[in-house]
């Protein structure tokens, strides 16, 4: 082996002991010499290298140029764009990544960026708050998961840009690996709160929260047949017949003011396109730090879903008003969606309904299932 091969395997062998997280990660991609690389690069199957630029380094800088390579690829990056401009997009993922390792105690090479302002901001969060016109900012490492548009991928001897289907294949494994790596982790007793919270919002991240109430919705409202045995004068033969069961859904909004109007309308929206397809009763309630008066509403399956007033907002938020109502009244709902930032006062136990907790922001949630909204 050379001495940039030693190198390199001497930090993976550091992070796999000291950082079991970001070290699992790291071993997924296969390392690769490539004298047209700038410094490092990934096309999410591999880690590529220029072996000059190693050969500058310390360890505890190639420990970071290998982890920030494995971060990218872990968190969905090449697949997250969209329609965003590339240079812009490429320029946010390094900003979000690079905080990360430097709160983890790695040293960041010079051509690393890191901004305070940044720190605990998704790409997607970052992105709107970078210059178009910003020419002289460079992403740390080359992104090979793209084309030629305006960014360093299919350049030179680089590998061909993916095509969409292995972005998916390749969001997938790397939804599998980041997991895994997490429970590694925390077996070791060696998973940062940090990388916790960060794990959790990446996984979340990739459920659609419009598919996930879709199924909620099914399956509170069944049609089915039921083969109870009917009166006895009907005779011995026993039918089926039809049973139909309305669903019961309990909605709640938060309008402390940290969710906006356009997010409720969008949210009421999605809703109401759903509920047309299956016929589900909503009970909506409106909670700041109390319930808002006249609170909840019931919309029946043919009605319309909206909210019956406007709301200041501004308030604080807690969430046991709503929990607390649902008691006090006997009720029983298939399910419970509750569409907040999560930062407020949550009841002491978890009720025996589902709860499906719709939230923006990075706050956790105590029990029930959490789906982020970005």
């Amino acid at each position: 082996m050379s001495d940039v091969e030693n190198k390199l395997a001497a930090a993976r062998t550091r992070l796999i002991l000291d950082k079991p997280f970001l070290g699992a990660l790291v071993l997924r991609l296969p390392l690769k010499a490539a004298e047209w690389c700038r410094t490092t690069a990934t096309d999410a199957r591999a880690f590529y290298y220029n072996p000059r630029w190693i050969e500058s380094l310390n360890g505890s800088q190639v420990q970071f140029a290998l982890a920030h390579e494995a971060l990218h690829c872990a968190l969905g990056h090449f697949a997250r764009r969209g329609h965003r401009v590339l240079r812009k997009w490429d320029i946010a993922c390094d900003l979000a990544v690079n905080p990360i390792l430097v709160d983890e105690g790695l040293a960041p090479p010079p051509e690393a960026f890191v901004l305070d302002v940044y720190r605990g901001m998704a790409a997607e969060e970052i992105y709107p708050c970078i210059d178009d016109n910003d020419n002289e900012t460079e992403s740390m490492d080359d992104h090979l998961w793209e084309g030629d548009e305006g960014g360093q991928g299919g350049q030179g001897s680089a590998p061909a840009p993916l095509t969409g289907q292995e972005k998916e294949q390749l969001q997938q494994q790397w939804q599998r690996h980041l997991a895994a790596a997490a429970q590694r982790a925390r077996e070791a007793g060696k998973l940062s709160g940090q990388l916790a919270r960060l794990t959790e919002s990446a996984l979340a991240a990739q459920v659609s929260w419009r598919a996930l109430l879709a199924q909620y919705l099914s399956q509170a409202a069944r049609d089915d047949y039921t083969w109870l045995r009917p009166s006895r004068r009907e005779g011995e033969v026993i039918w089926p017949s039809l049973r139909s069961h309305s669903g019961d859904i309990h909605v709640a909004i938060d309008v402390s003011g940290s969710v906006t109007e356009n997010d409720l309308a969008e949210f009421l929206g999605e809703l109401n396109a759903l509920k047309g397809t299956t016929p589900v009763r909503i009970t909506l309630f409106a909670c700041d730090s109390d319930l808002a008066a006249g609170a909840p509403w019931t919309f029946e399956p043919w009605d319309e879903l909206r909210l019956p007033q406007q709301f200041a907002g501004g308030g604080g938020t807690a969430f046991t008003p709503v929990f607390d109502w649902i008691a006090q009244h006997g009720q029983q709902p298939d399910t419970l969606l509750y569409f907040t930032d999560a930062d407020g006062e949550f009841p002491k136990d978890a009720p025996n309904y589902p709860v499906l907790w719709l939230v923006k922001g990075k706050a956790t949630v105590p029990f029930g299932r959490r789906i982020q909204l970005n």
